[in-house]
C-alpha cells in the first residue's frame, strides 16, 4: 500500500508538485501519466526516497519514508528509462553482484529471476552485447532483486520493437498479479493494455485518477461519426444531414483521391441515438453507403482535454 497526502516539491520558486494525494493499494497496475515537465518523474522520485518532499507525507505499508527510509526503500524496486547496467560485465556475474549489493542469499534467486525475466539464453553473454530489449530485462531483473512488494517502472518499453513491447508487457501483466505497480509511459496504447487506473498529473496538480474504463465513460463519450457515401453533391448531403443540426467536416484528402465519394465527419455532439437517424435518411435519399462508424475519444484524445484543460 501506498500512501501519498498533500505531497509538493519546490525548486526554488518554481513548484514541480503542488499537493496531490493518492493511494494505492497492493495488487495494482497504475499508470502515472502527464505531459513534460508535469511533475510525474519528481512524483516518482519522492515515492522512491530519491527525492526529499517540500512537504506532504509519503506512506508504504503505513511506514513514513522520512522516519524509516531504509526499511521503506526495501519494499520498493525501481526501474528508469535508461537501466544504469554495467556493460562490460556477464548477465549472470552482473545480477550476482546485485544480489550481494542488496544482501540476497538464496542460491535459486538468481535462476529464479533470469527464468522469470526471460534471460536464461543471455545468462552468459556480456551486457554490452544485448540488444536494447534484453537490456531491459535485466534492469528488470535488477528492480526484482529484493524481491519488493512495489514496482516502479519509467518508460518500460521506450526504445523497444514490436516483439521486445509485447514481450515486457506480458512480463509486466504477471509481476503485476502480485505486486503493486506503477508505470510511467508516454505509450498511451500501453496504459490502456496494461493499467488498472490512471492517474494523470498536469502543471504539478492531479487533474484525473480514475480506473482506466471509467475513465473512457467519463470523457471517452462519442464525439463524431465516420461516413462515406457516393451519389449525391456536397451540397444535396449538407442540406439532408443540416436537419439533424450537425457541423459537418470533411476528409479532404480522402475525397481528393476518390472524387466520386464523399468522406465526411459528423459531430454528433454525444448523441448516440442519431446514427440510426442518419442512415436512415442516407437510405431514403438512394445514396451508396460505404461506411457509417461511431468514433469515440481514445485515451490520448482524453489526455489532450484534460492537460490542455489544465
Amino acid at each position: 500500500m501506498i500512501e501519498v497526502s498533500n505531497l509538493s516539491k519546490n525548486f526554488g520558486t518554481f513548484k514541480a508538485v503542488d499537493n496531490i494525494s493518492f493511494s494505492i493499494p497492493t495488487g495494482q497496475i497504475i499508470g502515472l501519466l502527464g505531459p513534460n515537465g508535469a511533475g510525474k518523474s519528481t512524483t516518482m522520485r519522492m515515492v522512491t526516497g530519491y527525492l526529499t518532499p517540500s512537504s506532504g507525507s509519503i506512506k508504504i505499508d503505513g511506514i513514513n519514508i522520512e522516519d524509516d527510509s531504509v526499511k521503506s526503500k526495501q519494499k520498493i524496486g525501481y526501474m528508469p528509462e535508461s537501466a544504469p547496467l554495467y556493460g562490460e560485465m556477464i548477465v549472470e556475474d552482473y545480477l550476482n553482484y546485485i544480489a550481494q549489493m542488496q544482501g540476497v542469499t538464496s542460491e535459486t534467486k538468481i535462476y529464479d529471476l533470469c527464468k522469470e525475466c526471460g534471460l536464461k539464453e543471455v545468462m552468459h553473454k556480456n551486457i554490452s552485447e544485448l540488444s536494447r530489449g534484453y537490456k531491459q530485462r535485466v534492469g528488470l531483473a535488477h528492480a526484482l532483486m529484493n524481491d519488493p512488494e512495489i514496482l516502479i517502472l519509467d518508460e518500460p518499453t521506450s526504445g523497444l520493437d514490436p516483439n521486445q513491447i509485447g514481450d515486457v508487457r506480458n512480463l509486466i501483466k504477471e509481476i503485476g498479479k502480485t505486486r503493486t505497480v506503477i508505470i510511467s509511459t508516454h505509450i498511451l496504447g500501453e496504459v490502456e493494455m496494461l493499467c488498472d487506473r490512471v492517474i494523470i498529473i498536469s502543471g504539478g496538480k492531479i487533474v484525473a485518477d480514475n480506473p482506466t474504463k471509467e475513465l473512457r465513460e467519463l470523457y471517452g463519450k462519442t464525439a463524431n461519426l465516420n461516413i462515406q457515401v457516393s451519389g449525391c453533391s456536397k451540397a444535396e448531403f449538407e442540406n439532408t444531414i443540416s436537419k439533424f443540426g450537425c457541423s459537418i467536416s470533411y476528409d479532404t484528402e480522402e475525397t481528393i483521391n476518390n472524387p466520386k465519394f464523399l468522406k465526411a465527419i459528423i459531430n454528433i455532439n454525444n448523441k448516440e441515438e442519431l446514427c440510426p437517424e442518419i442512415a436512415k435518411a442516407i437510405i431514403n435519399s438512394n445514396w451508396n453507403l460505404y461506411e457509417l462508424s461511431i468514433q469515440k475519444n481514445s485515451l490520448e484524445d482524453i489526455f489532450h482535454i484534460l492537460t490542455e484543460e489544465n
